[in-house]
């Protein structure tokens, strides 16, 4: 959908699982709420910040909506498409790609009103994800500029729901420190655990690191050839709220392009969409790709569902920190600047 269209804005809902305050602040976010193969003929559901949603395509757009016939209340999703409408299992009714309805079967004649409408978002196609935005406006999405570059090949990796929260998610993505014990068994070595001295910077767009270590990229089971003495550069990029991006720099000029790009379902469910590029491996099995990813992504996973408070704690003083903790750091602060409450709660 155009965002230059006119924008509906939702209202906080009854029973919300963050502080309404916080809410506000993510709502002017944009985040994935399904991968485009998904949205096919039929309507799909989808989830975020606690409001239901509806995904469907009618008269060649995305549109993103509220699940909800105003008429009676009932999920657009039980409906079905009819050519370019979504239609209303309850009474028929028919709506349109803008969300007015223009069709009630019980009186084919009345004039229809304005208010018999259903409450679209802003939608935005990319990475083969469909992004929306609650109450935002211009689609502010992180760059991935190599995305379907004739140079690179590109695939999302398995969706993996999460029970915690999109904070602690993306904060984990960003740590450094944990490599070699947490990802022991797709990358890591708990041999080398040394994090080096790196720096962060604030950038127009959230936050940069330049990370430089030995610790390698490749899964276990690979046999590749690196030099001895070669350094791994990772360089993230944080968008805040909820999304960061890594380069991985590989020997030889190649580059692996990852999108963390997690969908706060709600305060403690997350949904976490990946878009993957890389400029090598061009004719890799996409199958051994995603199950190395997800096994990575489940790696991390047992540990963002286990900790304690469950909410990204933006209050320094409540947790410890050490000298590997910098974009960590940084990235607590960013959030408080933004708006978000000491015990942010995704």
């Amino acid at each position: 959908m155009d965002t230059a269209e006119t924008v509906s804005r939702a209202r906080y809902p009854a029973t919300c699982t963050f502080t309404e305050s916080d809410w506000n602040v993510l709502a002017e976010a944009w985040y994935p709420v399904a991968r485009s193969d998904d949205v096919t003929d039929k309507p799909v559901a989808a989830k975020l910040l606690d409001v239901e949603l509806v995904v469907y395509r009618s008269a060649g757009k995305v549109v993103v909506a509220r699940d909800l016939c105003i008429h009676r209340g009932t999920p657009m999703t039980m409906g079905w498409m009819d050519g370019d409408k979504i239609v209303c299992p309850y009474h028929g009714f028919s709506y349109a790609a803008d969300g007015q309805c223009v069709s009630i079967p019980a009186h084919p004649e009345a004039k229809i009103s304005p208010r018999l409408c259903l409450t679209v978002f802003p939608s935005v196609e990319r990475y083969g994800l469909i992004w929306t935005t609650l109450n935002g406006t211009n689609a502010h999405i992180p760059p991935l500029p190599v995305w379907n570059h004739p140079d690179y090949i590109s695939f999302i990796a398995p969706v993996l729901d999460m029970n915690g929260s999109a904070g602690r998610q993306v904060e984990g993505f960003l740590d450094v420190a944990h490599f070699a014990w947490v990802h022991t068994e797709s990358f890591a070595d708990r041999d080398n655990s040394f994090v080096p001295s790196y720096k962060v910077t604030r950038t127009q767009s959230g936050i940069h690191t330049d990370y430089i270590s030995t610790v390698s990229n490749y899964p276990h089971n690979s046999d590749p050839s690196t030099p001895a003495d070669f350094k791994w550069l990772r360089e993230y990029d944080v968008y805040p709220p909820l999304a960061a991006r890594l380069i991985v720099h590989f020997p030889d000029d190649k580059l692996l392009w990852i999108l963390n790009a997690p969908c706060p379902v709600s305060a403690r469910k997350t949904r976490l969409y990946c878009p993957i590029v890389q400029n090598f491996d061009k004719k890799l099995s996409v199958e051994d790709a995603c199950a190395f990813n997800l096994k990575i992504f489940n790696e991390d996973r047992e540990m963002v569902e286990n900790q304690k408070p469950e909410e990204l704690p933006l209050d320094l003083q409540a947790e410890a920190h050490i000298m590997a903790d910098k974009t960590s750091i940084a990235y607590r602060k960013l959030l408080k600047e933004m708006g978000l409450g000491k015990q942010y709660t995704s």
